[in-house]
């Protein structure tokens, strides 16, 4: 594959366009695909809409659906417009609507009016639904059979569509206003008998979603269940649209994906192709996403020397406090990244409710404060036999033990505000917790150190 990637490279560079068009049409999707992601990576844009451009159609589609939608955005701005049309009539109507969903309004609008009646009003439909929701992402086109009909008359609709449709293996059966009535597979309408009714053979506990239902709770449906296809209704039980297994699973990336750079405070959750500007972008970029964290946990740290500032008097009576500064505070940090990471884990995984927060959170604390708890006896047997002072031992576990439940309590509650707020999760949350409970554990651990080590000072 080298060899073939360094040909075509060598023939871009000599201007031999007529023997690289023979070479594009012998090499595989993948090769190309590769191809194109290196110079895209060497910021050589004209030559990647170049090598698309010499692709013949049925191939530049194929090369087009294996790219994510932040490239494929980056390769339509390289294209010349009539290209570009030719690519976004091609594409199934769901697949358009995400990528204009990509491109600037104006672009956007241009490249709707460029379809056909029939493909815009389709394309038209579906960008009207909300973003992010069941309707936007459906397919409208999908096999459908009227419970009225024959087994007979079902199969030759069937054969008729066979070409036009994505899926055809999993067919949806409406009555005359086109409500879903049920489900059947292409293999038990093979096997029935030609006189025999759709409804007869039709299953009616069919699953499906509304067309506002989030994207995501409809993709871990279709993961879940294990399911081809689930079929989208409106208000009114009727068929709209179908969302695949393949979408799904593009949605689920999409958005893990994006909780995941966020979680590392990379991007914003409004713009999918932000981590791609921290890798290549200008310096100041990266400065002005990661700066202001820093800068509050600098001042966080700052605080918490001014916090042992006001407590010299009390370290330099009791010197064995400064021993414990490290137990207390790195213990703190590392249950309160375990509750973060805990956090943004399970709201990936849709295994966290939103609306139902205060229950997780009630959760995390009392796992948080068992822990403390549990580990406050480890530390209280050992500072006592260490130092042979009780009331040493008790101000340790009992510092321990309260920035232990508030750091856990922290772990939820500053990732779900910046969540609730669109703000980066873990470029923020990490400085966040770590500045709160630094000064928080400090101040409770001096404060007990008074109240039960006041004689010594």
């Amino acid at each position: 594959m080298v060899n073939i990637m360094e040909n075509i490279r060598t023939l871009i560079e000599k201007k031999d366009f007529a023997r690289l068009n023979e070479v594009l049409q012998e090499v595989d999707i993948m090769t190309i695909v590769s191809l194109l992601e290196e110079l895209r990576e060497e910021d050589k844009i004209e030559e990647m809409g170049l090598i698309f451009r010499l692709l013949e159609k049925g191939k530049s589609m194929e090369v087009f659906d294996q790219l994510s939608f932040p490239f494929q955005k980056v390769l339509i701005d390289s294209l010349a417009d009539e290209k570009v049309n030719e690519i976004i009539s091609e594409m199934a109507p769901d697949d358009r609507a995400r990528v204009l969903d990509e491109l600037p309004a104006r672009v956007a609008k241009k490249l709707l009016n460029a379809l056909d009646k029939e493909e815009r009003e389709k394309t038209a439909d579906l960008l009207g639904y909300s973003p992010e929701t069941a309707g936007r992402i459906m397919n409208p086109e999908y096999t459908r059979l009227r419970e009225n009909e024959t087994a007979a008359e079902g199969l030759e609709k069937v054969k008729k569509v066979a070409d036009e449709r994505e899926i055809i293996y999993t067919i949806y059966v409406t009555d005359e206003e086109r409500k879903l009535r049920g489900v059947l597979s292409l293999r038990e309408l093979l096997r029935a008998a030609p006189d025999t009714k759709i409804s007869e053979i039709m299953h009616e506990d069919v699953i499906s979603v509304s067309t506002d239902t989030d994207q995501e709770e409809v993709a871990r449906l279709l993961q879940e269940r294990d399911l081809i296809a689930v079929p989208v209704v409106d208000s009114e039980n009727r068929l709209v649209g179908i969302v695949t297994f393949d979408d799904a699973m593009d949605i689920i990336e999409e958005e893990t994906t994006e909780d995941i750079f966020q979680t590392a405070g990379l991007i914003p959750r409004q713009e999918s192709d932000r981590s791609e500007r921290l890798i290549s972008g200008p310096l100041f970029h990266s400065w002005k996403v990661r700066l202001p964290f820093l800068v509050i946990t600098m001042i966080g740290g700052l605080l918490a020397g001014a916090v042992i500032d006001t407590f010299e008097a009390s370290l330099q009576a009791v010197t064995a406090l400064a021993v414990f500064i490290p137990v207390i505070m790195d213990m703190g940090g590392n249950i309160g990244t375990q509750s973060s990471t805990i956090f943004t884990r399970a709201l990936v995984l849709g295994q966290i409710d939103t609306r139902r927060f205060l229950k997780h959170l009630a959760r995390e604390v009392w796992v948080g404060s068992s822990m403390g708890f549990l580990l406050g006896l480890i530390v209280f047997a050992i500072t006592t036999l260490w130092q042979g002072l009780v009331q040493l031992g008790l101000v340790v576990s009992l510092a321990l033990f309260l920035t232990l439940t508030l750091a856990t309590a922290l772990g939820f509650i500053v990732p779900y505000v910046l969540y609730k707020f669109g703000m980066d999760q873990a470029a923020g949350s990490v400085p966040f917790i770590t500045t709160i409970k630094d000064i928080s554990g400090l101040l409770i651990y001096f404060i007990l150190a008074n109240q039960f080590l006041g004689y010594l000072m």
